[in-house]
């Protein structure tokens, strides 16, 4: 009975993640899929699954080719100067652009993780990322803005802390985030490969 048991919590432990998985997926793909597909099935009567998703595609890659030439210029700048004088519609596309691009832009903030020093007696130590390493603005030009992850969850607080107490991490900042996310429970023997390339880019505090 107790192999059964065993041979049991083995196929939930093997299956699990990976069901989880695809019902994400699943879910995120109808999802994704019925933003276009619901208004083009009922304009032109037809129901193909996916279309919404190659047609959402497309018309991004449009609007990104668009946003390249010269033409979108003047619609840019309209559109700036209609969020600036909007304060509170200013507040979200800021936030949200500035966050876009610290992820996914070319102008990557989560990309330095660091050791923070919460507390000198104990030694006890979080991990987060720095984000902002001159804070002149603020009057503090002795403290970097580190940003700190939560646990199994997306979310998480901006710490404004003393240089020395910020150490720099030589992991890969994706294999970091993921390790933080899980709990530690991630593992980081996969991050080695990327620890040169790490050191290189991070410089010091």
């Amino acid at each position: 009975m107790k192999k059964i048991i065993n041979y049991f919590l083995q196929g939930v432990l093997y299956s699990a993640p990976i069901g989880i998985t695809i019902f994400i997926l699943v879910q995120l793909f109808y999802v994704m899929d019925n933003i276009l597909n619901e208004p083009i099935r009922n304009l032109l009567q037809i129901d193909f699954p996916g279309f919404g998703i190659i047609l959402m595609m497309i018309l991004l890659v449009l609007i990104g080719m668009l946003g390249q030439t010269i033409f979108a210029n003047p619609f840019k700048r309209m559109f700036n100067r209609i969020v600036e004088k909007t304060p509170f519609l200013r507040l979200i596309y800021s936030t949200i652009n500035d966050l876009i691009k610290a992820v996914v832009g070319n102008d990557k903030k989560f990309d330095k993780p660091v050791l923070v020093t919460m507390n000198a007696e104990t030694n006890i130590k979080k991990i987060g990322f720095l984000t902002r390493e001159q804070l002149d603005q603020l009057g503090e030009s002795e403290m970097v803005a580190v940003y700190l992850p939560h646990s199994y969850n997306f979310s998480g607080e901006l710490f404004i802390v003393p240089r020395i107490h910020v150490k720099p991490i030589t992991i890969n900042s994706s294999t970091m985030l993921k390790f933080v996310v899980s709990g530690g429970v991630s593992s980081l023997a996969a991050a080695n490969s990327s620890q040169k390339a790490s050191e290189q880019q991070f410089g010091p505090i």
